[in-house]
């Protein structure tokens, strides 16, 4: 009996202890404790030694302490990361005034998400490529962006590459407070006047993963993965005459969409160690704060961020949140990818508000490299494999020709790592059904085995294709061609096929279309903002590469390459941030939300057929694909009119979302404040309406010093009224303000409820088109959705509340037994 009753009193000891903590597992692990903005009157030592002494009211030693320390964040986010058991954690975050929040780095929480597209981006404007586009008009209106420094968060650069050549640039801009850092095969030499800063971080990663491996990556700026080199060039990289990519194709001169900015490089993403380095870099939460930290008291106008998180938090515990809000405050534009999470729903990342969220589009040229059978059937393909098959092949399907026991029924045919049987592979062209595998290791699979070539079946349904420069001969083919060729071969006694080297193929229709893979709207954490805010080019961008890195970035691919073509949100975004740094150096006094704003309103949603932009599978886009729709720079230089916010905007804009003081802690929400939907935002979200709703927006008039009238005009969505008032607005000067209210009441008896409705307003003068989209869905009577947000702080309960019903259902066990 006493020995059930010593367990049982230890078991009731655990309680408190669980309550107190929140977890069984007391090991250290990087928190970040985030108190908001330095105020200022501060020397850095004096901010750092003032982190510590918070460390030794938790730690049990001054050396403890400072060993603790991986940053202190010391010039504009105030706040330091360290590494912290939960107890401790959750005491700083008790008994230290002014925290704001205390969380802990999520390692593998964020990941890394052009010759051609800048001419698509004119066509589309309505321009012919043999005379002087709007496009040009607009780079050199902008001096090609000569004194706009654009910060890229990335995996690095490669310098040596031509598209970051010097070459003729004018003295780094006196403003500049930044440095080159050196390191692993780099030092100061590599920076110019085009590449001006760059600097790395590793702390949080080699809290958790150890020392850098040397093999795996440079300690130092330098670009290994080919991800970062990537995006840099297609945001700023010079014009370099007859560039291709693998054997030819896509000719052309590679520039990017602003040549002569300024870059400024911060590597905050790394190798997972031991894993190939054809999977995506993982970036850490304190790794990246400390980048932000550095590149808003660097000097930066933009910020290109190609990063996503696995899942979406409450912004005062996103660091991509806190950074670029900070950043907002300075006007400094952060564009961020959507992310890749397509074609799924509700996927749509870094959505923050003060953040221009990008997707991913096509442009209007493809790789051609048809399968060919046996029986001259041609089946159509895309590839940039430089390889080419000279004859026919036997043809053979994956799911018949693996080794026993290396597959499941669900898993097979799809050509996984070491499935396939080299004895009834060799020589033959193998189809494989598309699946979880990474298509450059679908291609290792089948050549380890000693396959002639491959056919796979795309993973995504419709009309994209992401290609990519295999390490054999290999198409891709759309989601329903497998089935003809596995007809084919069933029903064949010797089933043959060939692959036919790829061509360039430009001016195809339909073109922009929305790449499958781009995540999706609704807008998760705040349905009433809607994301994504635009589309830009992100599917098959050819743009300068890392020679430390091959093409398919396999550690058994051997190939070195200058220009490398890649997909992904990561194009897109920096397509977006080179067109808002030629904004601001036409329109440097403006904010970043008008930058934002100029850029949406005056986007298309049309193809270059004339008809609306549609998504991978042939059905029509929305606005939860494409925001405001596919950008179109030129126009956005004058937009006629702009939807501005502010800071304070921002944070008003927060209350709804229980985000009281959640960024700011000088800031105390009203007790009536209004819903999101009233941020002056250019787009207009309403989740769960009940009956009728009005929101408020106001414009400033940028296009013209004469008196100026606007009209509007509705399309409202299906099953509601949506009514502007005043339906006219008139301006007598720039920079002039007029204020207008939207009513959107719901029709119960058409629409669905919680299924949302699209349309449009617009605001024109004769010259200038200012569009904005609309997105509502309606509860009819039901209460509103609870938001994300809320719901994920009710959701962290659950794990304490089993853990304590566990505790006492073996107190009755032991009672009772």
């Amino acid at each position: 009996m006493m020995t059930q009753l010593s367990i049982v009193a230890c078991l009731l000891l655990l309680i408190p202890l669980l309550l107190l903590s929140g977890s069984c597992d007391a090991e250290s692990q990087v928190h970040i404790v985030y108190f908001g903005e330095h105020s200022g009157g501060k020397t850095w030592k004096e901010i750092e030694d003032g982190h510590h002494s918070y460390l030794l009211s938790v730690k049990k030693s001054e050396e403890e302490a400072r060993s603790s320390l991986v940053y202190s964040y010391k010039k504009i986010i105030n706040g330091f990361s360290a590494w912290l058991t939960p107890h401790e954690a959750a005491k700083l975050s008790a008994e230290i005034n002014g925290v704001i929040s205390v969380f802990k780095s999520q390692p593998g929480r964020y990941h890394l998400q052009t010759t051609r597209s800048w001419d698509f981006v004119s066509l589309l404007e309505g321009q012919e490529l043999k005379h002087p586009t709007d496009e040009e008009e607009l780079s050199r209106k902008a001096n090609y962006g000569k004194d706009v420094i654009v910060g890229v968060f990335d995996s690095g650069i490669w310098p040596e590459s031509e598209s970051f050549s010097d070459q003729g640039m004018e003295p780094i801009p006196k403003r500049w407070k930044g440095i080159c850092q050196s390191g692993a095969a780099f030092d100061t030499s590599h920076c110019n006047r085009k590449l001006i800063g760059a600097r790395y971080y590793l702390n949080g990663y080699e809290a958790y993963h150890g020392p850098l491996n040397n093999i795996d990556d440079y300690r130092s700026p330098r670009d290994k993965n080919g991800h970062g080199t990537h995006a840099a060039s297609i945001v700023g990289g010079r014009r370099v005459a007859n560039i291709s990519a693998l054997g030819g194709l896509a000719n052309g001169t590679a520039s990017g969409g602003a040549p002569l900015v300024r870059l400024a490089i911060y590597k905050v993403c790394w190798p997972i160690p031991g894993l190939s380095r054809a999977e995506d870099n993982i970036c850490f939460d304190e790794d990246m704060l400390a980048a932000f930290d550095d590149a808003i008291a660097d000097g930066v106008d933009v910020l290109s961020i190609s990063v996503g998180a696995n899942n979406l938090d409450p912004y005062k515990i996103e660091v991509i949140s806190i950074g670029s809000f900070y950043a907002m405050k300075r006007n400094i534009v952060v564009a961020c990818s959507a992310g890749n999470e397509g074609p799924f729903p509700s996927t749509v990342k870094n959505v923050a508000p003060w953040i221009i969220t990008v997707g991913a589009s096509s442009i209007d040229r493809v790789f051609s490299s048809p399968a060919v059978l046996g029986n001259n059937m041609k089946i159509e393909g895309q590839t940039v494999t430089p390889y080419a098959l000279k004859t026919m092949y036997p043809l053979v399907y994956a799911g018949d020709v693996e080794i026993p026991g290396t597959t499941t029924e669900d898993f097979s045919g799809q050509c996984l790592p070491g499935t396939l049987s080299p004895e009834s592979v060799k020589g033959k062209i193998v189809l494989c059904q598309g699946g979880y595998s990474y298509d450059v290791q679908t291609a290792l699979e089948v050549k380890r085995a000693g396959g002639a070539g491959f056919i796979l079946q795309n993973p995504l349904d419709g009309i994209g294709i992401s290609v990519v420069a295999h390490v054999l001969p290999g198409t891709t083919v759309f989601s329903n061609e497998p089935a003809t060729i596995l007809d084919y071969l069933r029903n064949t006694s010797n089933p043959m096929a060939t692959i036919i080297p790829p061509t360039t193929v430009m001016n195809s229709k339909p073109s922009p279309f929305m790449a499958g893979f781009s995540s999706r709207g609704p807008n998760g954490l705040e349905p009433n903002i809607l994301k994504p805010d635009i589309t830009a080019p992100g599917l098959n961008i050819l743009a300068a590469w890392s020679e430390g890195s091959s093409p398919t970035r396999l550690e058994e691919d051997k190939r070195v390459v200058k220009y490398n073509i890649f997909s992904g949100t990561s194009m897109s975004c920096p397509h977006v941030a080179a067109a808002a740094a030629l904004i601001k150096a036409i329109h440097p006094n403006w904010s970043s939300a008008a930058i934002r704003s100029a850029l949406m309103t005056t986007a298309t949603t049309d193809d270059n057929r004339g008809m609306p932009m549609s998504d991978a599978s042939g059905k029509p886009a929305t606005p939860f694909h494409f925001g405001a729709g596919h950008f179109q720079p030129a126009k956005a230089a004058q937009p006629g009119l702009i939807y501005d916010a502010n800071y304070h905007d921002y944070l008003l804009s927060l209350c709804g979302n229980g985000a009281n003081n959640s960024l700011d802690p000088t800031f105390n929400c009203p007790e009536n404040f209004p819903s999101a939907s009233n941020l002056n935002y250019p787009s207009l979200s309403i989740s769960s309406l009940i009956g009728t709703i009005t929101v408020k927006r106001t414009v400033t008039n940028v296009g013209s010093s004469n008196p100026t009238t606007y009209n509007s005009t509705i399309q409202s969505p299906k099953g509601y009224i949506v009514e502007i008032s005043p339906t006219t607005l008139s301006f007598s000067h720039l920079n002039e303000k007029n204020n207008f209210t939207i009513t959107i009441k719901a029709n119960d008896s058409v629409i669905q409820s919680g299924v949302y409705s699209f349309g449009w307003y617009i605001w024109s003068d004769g010259i200038h088109t200012v569009r904005s989209p609309i997105a509502v869905s309606s509860s009819l009577g039901h209460p509103p959705r609870q938001s994300r947000s809320s719901s994920m702080k009710r959701s962290k309960g659950k794990p304490l509340l089993i853990l304590l019903g566990i505790i006492i259902f073996q107190i009755f066990i032991i009672f009772f037994t």
